[in-house]
């Protein structure tokens, strides 16, 4: 299936509300993994433990670094006191930010908003293009570290229970901070599985896309094509580009977010060049990939693009059956939820 012909409506499946995981588990790698061979063949039900076994020595995986903010913060309208709550998206210029603000119809440009007793204080100036609000912040001293006392790890709207430990929703190697939202297959790995992979001779490039409000926007049309994707700031650098340049084996990539940012960086031959910028690069049943060869991904949400690159990738009908069937065994959905190698 090419974007000629298709409908919202295909990328739709039952999920019963209780598979959606409202924490994580106790052991990163203790994760159900459902094995799909890309081509043909059975699927494989096993654990993110047995990962290695799928790989062989010569193969990469690419791994997104980026790490999330504290980017929710909570406040009161000045000066009604009313509750308003602000997801940090991207910074547009100095103090001036991309947000979700909520409630959206009270906060009209002009609108200012008291965070931590007024230590940070805001103001909003007006929409940007992509139809968010831009908010200038007022403060004394730094504001990283304002952030990171006053804000709060953002969840998915779809997670309910509120995290014990803030470091469960960042991978174990998130370092370049920038995202408002974690790159949820690298929640699977351990530095142990890091450390058993490279001695496995299996090689591990790193590189960066700060996941922004795309992540959090609807698809609305009955068109998919029709849909505008956000975009995001990612990077690759040079020697990231050069040791997937020259993998002998398969470059499998660990997240929608690195296969977006690799085939936005990709040459029409498939090779990957050095780059920093940002990409609204939409992958839909069609599109011929040029970079990778294998992707560990969890299971995403009925009608997303997520959902969609997966089914560009696999199939639609062979992702559609292996969505099916761990519905019917029971997979653990979305962020905290299980896994699925496509290789």
């Amino acid at each position: 299936m090419g974007g000629e012909g298709m409908k919202l409506s295909d990328f739709d499946y039952e999920l019963p509300e209780e598979l959606i995981a409202q924490e994580p588990l106790p052991d990163r790698e203790g994760s159900r993994m459902l094995v799909l061979p890309r081509e043909e063949g059975e699927v494989v039900h096993g654990h993110f433990r047995d990962l290695p076994r799928y790989l062989r020595p010569g193969d990469r995986l690419v791994l997104n670094d980026t790490r999330v903010m504290p980017a929710r913060l909570l406040g009161q309208k000045v000066p009604t006191g009313g509750r308003v709550e602000i997801l940090l998206l991207e910074q547009r210029g100095e103090d001036l930010w991309e947000a979700m603000v909520r409630p959206g119809r009270r906060l009209r440009q002009g609108s200012e908003v008291s965070i931590g007793d007024g230590r940070l204080r805001c103001r909003i100036e007006g929409s940007s293009p992509a139809g968010y609000r831009l908010v200038r912040f007022f403060y004394a001293g730094d504001f990283e570290a304002l952030l990171r006392e006053l804000g709060e790890t953002p969840l998915p709207p779809y997670i309910h229970k509120p995290l014990e430990d803030g470091e469960r929703y960042q991978t174990v190697y998130a370092r370049r901070e920038g995202s408002a939202a974690a790159p949820t297959a690298g929640l699977h790995f351990t530095l142990g599985m890091l450390e058993r992979l490279k001695a496995s001779g299996i090689g591990l490039t790193f590189i960066t896309l700060h996941v922004g409000a795309g992540t959090f926007r609807p698809v609305k049309s009955e068109d998919p094509t029709e849909h505008e994707m956000h975009e995001e700031y990612f990077e690759v650098s040079e020697a990231a580009a050069r040791e997937i340049n020259e993998t002998p084996g398969r470059v499998v990539a660990v997240g929608t977010t690195v296969v977006r940012a690799l085939e936005s960086a990709a040459d029409e031959t498939g090779a990957v060049r050095p780059m920093r910028g940002r990409t609204d690069l939409f992958i839909y049943p069609g599109y011929r990939f040029r970079v990778i060869e294998g992707l560990l991904t969890n299971f995403h949400l009925p009608r997303s693009t997520l959902l969609m690159l997966v089914a560009a990738f696999v199939g639609r009908e062979r992702m559609l059956d292996a969505y099916r069937e761990a519905v019917e065994r029971r997979y653990r959905f979305y962020s905290f939820g299980d896994c699925m190698l496509i290789i």
